[in-house]
């Protein structure tokens, strides 16, 4: 049976997610995403499904992660993030005073937060705060989470959908250490790499003229500082394209010229999601 790692408890949005992937999968939960970093770079027969950016609240915070471990991106994932707020069974949204949550989620519902004059209550993650809330027994205690949390750990769903903006997505990352890659064929495709640059003037504006020339078009080009440093930075990107598309090779050979370190994370079939108009 493969293994799918996740950071949080059982219930999380992650847990979610890797139930799309995989419901098959041993599922397992990990305290931090360092630890699931560690567990795939081990474990050549697992994989991890980490969060990398959020629609409203913006990246997650991994990169240094992917840059560390450089592990293998399989494939992306959105998964629809739909805010309840969970409570002992029989508990009236008047009877709420605290309210418990990760903080990108108390963010998310911050209108209803204060609508309802909840004193809000960060926690590492969403499932543990319903874990918290269904431990102390108190109508007084809600928590922010996912409808799978009040299965979990046998709460109400008080209100569902809570959230300040609908059609909230978060874009997962499925990633291993073995190196895989699909075919190339007819389909929609994304190239994810990371690079540093030589240091000489005008580098970044240099290295992207093969990207304009060869009609490639990215998706993704964020800076990012190395460990310890406040003048040395990589970037990781998204292209759209298979990286044996010869525009997309081209223009990658072009950027090799003005680097210093570049490496490839991954190709894989860009998600449905990407296709829906907003």
């Amino acid at each position: 049976m493969s293994k799918i790692y996740f950071q949080g408890t059982f219930g999380a949005y992650s847990h979610l997610a890797a139930l799309s992937i995989d419901e098959n999968a041993e599922i397992i939960p990990c305290k931090t995403f360092d630890e699931c970093f560690v567990k795939a770079s081990k474990d050549a027969n697992s994989k991890i499904i980490i969060p990398e950016s959020n629609r409203i609240t913006g990246n997650i915070g991994i990169e240094y992660l992917i840059f560390e471990y450089r592990l293998n991106i399989y494939a992306e994932y959105f998964q629809n993030i739909e805010h309840n707020l969970l409570g002992l069974p029989g508990t009236k949204v008047s009877e709420i005073k605290d309210v418990y949550s990760h903080a990108q989620a108390l963010s998310q519902c911050s209108r209803f937060i204060k609508l309802n004059n909840f004193v809000e209550h960060v926690r590492a993650d969403t499932a543990g705060s319903a874990e918290m809330v269904s431990k102390v027994k108190s109508k007084e205690k809600a928590a922010i989470a996912s409808s799978l949390s009040a299965e979990t750990y046998d709460l109400e769903i008080i209100k569902k959908n809570i959230e300040n903006e609908k059609g909230n997505l978060t874009r997962f990352l499925v990633m291993g250490k073995n190196i895989s890659q699909p075919e190339f064929g007819d389909k929609k495709y994304i190239t994810s790499f990371l690079f540093k640059l030589k240091s000489k003037p005008a580098a970044l504006y240099q290295s992207l003229g093969g990207f304009a020339i060869n009609g490639v078009n990215l998706t993704k080009l964020q800076s990012y500082p190395e460990k310890n440093s406040f003048d040395s930075f990589f970037f990781l990107c998204d292209l759209d394209g298979h990286i044996e598309d010869p525009k997309v090779q081209k223009s990658l050979e072009d950027l090799g010229l003005h680097c210093q370190d570049f490496h490839v994370l991954g190709v894989f079939e860009a998600d449905k999601q990407r296709e829906i108009k907003k």
